[in-house]
């Protein structure tokens, strides 16, 4: 009976450094720039509108949440095009 998924197993390949590196060095920025903008977003609108310490908070959590997301998505595109294996 033929298998419906097909698995590829991972391979042995050594680690790329220069790749990795890059890739590393690339969240780091990329990730510091993201949060601080939600964070700093979630001040401005709070502090625009006087909504309070407590729904400002909350929206910055809501900025640095919808961030780290966008950084895994961008992460994950960029290892598509600099592969750590191989």
């Amino acid at each position: 009976m033929a298998e419906a998924w097909s698995f590829q197993l991972p391979t042995n390949a050594p680690i790329n450094w220069t790749n990795a590196a890059t890739l590393i060095s690339v969240a780091i920025l990329v990730g510091t720039e993201l949060i601080g903008a939600g964070a700093a977003a979630g001040w401005a609108i709070g502090g625009l509108f006087q909504i309070g310490d407590l729904a400002t908070h909350a929206l910055e959590t809501i900025f640095i949440l919808l961030a780290l997301t966008g950084l895994f998505y961008f992460l994950r595109a960029a290892i598509r095009h600099e592969p750590i294996r191989g």
